[in-house]
Parts: structure tokens; sequence; C-alpha cells
């Protein structure tokens, strides 16, 4: 459990150092910022006004910032600890591939989460001292949903690093990735699919084992019960789950789906050459 904890410690602090956190934090703490000057909270529109639309415009933004950040900056962190000699260096000593490759996951989850979490913690404390009224319900939610959407795509930028090389191919496939995801969420994956005269069954289903989809329909629906902006995708949702339940699917499934390709990551890992 040191040998854990010393990992995650040692990934955290060369995190922090990185060019790259920087920017990853400027990028989520900025987007509160405009937000604010930019007078959100005091606006309305479609009935959301205040810091339910600025959390609102925040997360349909951290929808496709989110998956790439942490994509392009996690696929190479085995890779190029590898490329560096790095890994060599550090099985030098009493350390198991168990302890290096886990606490390599926790140290770069607290890295890749804390600063979203940090831009909403400040907008609602923000809030607080400006005298709006706070949604704390929808607050806790969005933690949990963006605590589900990190874990889901660390996992799979993990799994990439554990068994790609070179860090231009890593970078290459994490690109692919996210453009995939996107290409599939709900609106581009009915306008291909209809075009063909699919079951309109299956593509919803396709487009709900997407974490993007799932993130965006969930966080849509705590503002939007009735998803009234989402046309079609709506009504087969609302007729086959309630939303208590979808919201609850949208964060374990992502979460359980991070953790399957980290898992999955980590057995290739142990049968691959080290170095």
């Amino acid at each position: 459990m040191k040998n854990l904890s010393l990992i995650a410690y040692l990934d955290l602090k060369e995190s922090l150092r990185a060019k790259w956190f920087l920017v990853y934090s400027v990028v989520f703490g900025g987007l509160i910022a405009i937000f604010f000057i930019s007078g959100v909270t005091q606006s309305q529109v479609m009935g959301f006004s205040g810091l339910s639309r600025l959390l609102l415009m925040y997360i349909q933004i951290t929808i496709v910032i989110l998956p790439i950040f942490i994509l392009i900056t996690t696929v190479r962190s085995i890779s190029s600890d590898r490329d560096n000699n790095i890994l060599e260096y550090m099985l030098s000593f009493p350390i198991s591939l168990r302890q290096y490759y886990w606490g390599k996951i926790i140290g770069r989850f607290v890295t890749v989460f804390l600063p979203v979490f940090m831009a909403m913690f400040i907008a609602v404390i923000y809030g607080v001292f400006k005298g709006a009224s706070v949604p704390w319900d929808i607050f806790l939610l969005y933690i949990g949903l963006l605590f589900a959407m990190s874990s889901s795509f660390l996992g799979v930028a993990f799994f990439i690093s554990s068994f790609v090389k070179s860090s231009e191919v890593a970078l290459g496939m994490a690109f692919f990735i996210w453009i995939t995801m996107l290409a599939f969420i709900d609106i581009a994956l009915i306008s291909l699919m209809l075009s063909n005269r699919f079951n309109e069954e299956l593509i919803i289903a396709i487009a709900l084992l997407n974490p993007m989809e799932v993130f965006r329909v969930a966080a849509i629906s705590l503002f939007d019960p009735s998803l009234t902006v989402m046309g079609p995708v709506a009504y087969y949702i609302l007729d086959n789950i309630s939303q208590g339940y979808f919201v609850l699917l949208s964060i374990v499934y992502p979460t359980l789906l991070g953790l399957l390709f980290a898992v999955f990551g980590f057995v290739v890992f142990k049968k691959k050459d080290l170095v």
C-alpha cells in the first residue's frame, strides 16, 4: 500500500509540473470565468437561469473537451516511461507491476478530475457569495457524472498505453477514439442509420453504448426531465426507463466501463515486454 501511494504521489507531482496540466486547469477555470464575465448567470434562456444555466453550459462544453484532454494526456503515461527508460528504473526498486500500474492510475485520476471539480466548486462558492440560488442536488449529480466520465476515459487511455510502445501511435489512437465517439452521438447516428432504414431501437441502443452520449443525456435530463430539446431520442428513453434510474445508470455504466478497460490494460501490461 505504501508503494502504491508513493507511485500515485510521484505521478501527481510529475503531472502538476507539466505544462499540459496548466493548460488543462486554465481551460476549465477560464470557462467559468468567461461565463461569469459574460453575464450568463444574469440571463434566462428556455427557463434556465442563474447557476443552473451556468452549470448546464459548463457541462455541455465539458462533454466535448474533457474526453480529449484525458485521452491525449494519459495515453502516453506508460509508453512515455518506457521510451525514457523510467519504467525500467522504477521497477529496479522493490515495486510490483500491480503497484506501479494502479498507482499511476490513481495519481493521474486526481490530476484529470481535480480541475473540472474545482471549476464547478468555485462557481458555486461565487454564486453563494453573490446570493444566487444554488441547485445543490444538480451540483452533486454533476460531480458524479464528471467522476464517471473521467473514470471511463482514463481507463480507455491506460488500456491504450499498456500495449502501444510509440507515443505518436498512442496519440493517433486517442484522437481516433474521441472523433468516433463524438460522431456517434445520437444526431449523427440517427441521420446516418435512418437513411439506411435501420431499426430505431438499434440506433438508440448503439448511441447509449457511447459514454459521451450517456453523459449528455443524463446532464440535460437534470434540467429538462422531458428531454424536449433532444427530439425522438427522448421518447424512446422516457418510455423505457425513468429519469432517476437513467441518471444512476449514467454514473455506474461509464465508471464500470473505465474500470473494465483499466483491468484489461493491466492484464496486457503484465504479459508484454516491459522495456
